[in-house]
């Protein structure tokens, strides 16, 4: 980690949630998976929720009543979008941190980063209502200074503008902050905010390997920045 920075550490470090911090597949595919038998239709399983999340709530809902990676606008009557989305948080809201668990690795550098008096921040793209429960279930809400959803701001990532608020909150330039994510949408989204990135190799990166998308960095745990 301090190689990004000239032998420092960074001035404020950014982590993604779902794929990066926490594994939080079992408790999307009870979800999606309450859902789809709602409907009258065959469970996904963990495999494939694995592959669908990564953009949000509504993203996932959308793939799963599709079927496809990259549905198009029109793939779902809106009628039965709206209908399923509501089941989904429904029962999202019951399995939310009930199967999640920290990556290994996590919390260590969390203590280190925290002990060191870096300042550090979540930005998802989960909406708040699911990542402030799951920070707290986890037990590792107290680490964060701030914390931005899915749901936060107009937009989400890959879009910058999330990392950028964090970073005029913090009073902290682009160039020494870290953003720590899995997938293309953190990579895209550091880039555009001007700071570096680096991926975990385990993630939710829609099948992808996440070195495809070219992040400063791969570690296969958190232990390696320390």
């Amino acid at each position: 980690m301090r190689s990004l920075f000239n032998g420092e550490l960074p001035r404020c470090v950014m982590f993604d949630l779902d794929g990066t911090l926490v594994d939080s597949a079992l408790d999307l595919t009870a979800a999606v998976d309450n859902m789809l038998q709602a409907l009258g239709r065959v469970p996904a399983g963990e495999a494939q929720v694995r592959q669908w999340v990564g953009n949000g709530a509504p993203v996932l809902v959308m793939r799963a009543l599709s079927g496809e990676m990259h549905p198009a606008d029109d793939a779902v009557e809106p009628e039965l979008f709206q209908a399923a989305f509501d089941v989904f948080l429904a029962a999202y809201t019951q399995s939310n941190g009930r199967y999640s668990k920290l990556y290994p690795g996590v919390e260590e550098l969390l203590v280190h980063l925290q002990q060191a008096g870096v300042p550090m921040a979540v930005v998802t793209n989960k909406p708040m209502a699911f990542t402030t429960p799951l920070l707290k279930a986890l037990k590792i809400d107290h680490y964060f200074d701030q914390v931005l959803g899915g749901d936060s701001l107009p937009v989400k990532k890959p879009d910058p503008l999330p990392l950028l608020t964090v970073l005029e909150a913090s009073g902290c330039a682009s160039e020494w902050a870290l953003m720590l994510g899995d997938s293309r949408h953190d990579v895209d989204a550091a880039r555009a905010a001007g700071c570096p990135v680096v991926c975990v190799s385990y993630g939710y990166n829609h099948g992808e390997p996440v070195e495809n998308c070219s992040p400063d960095r791969v570690v296969d745990s958190f232990v390696e920045l320390i």
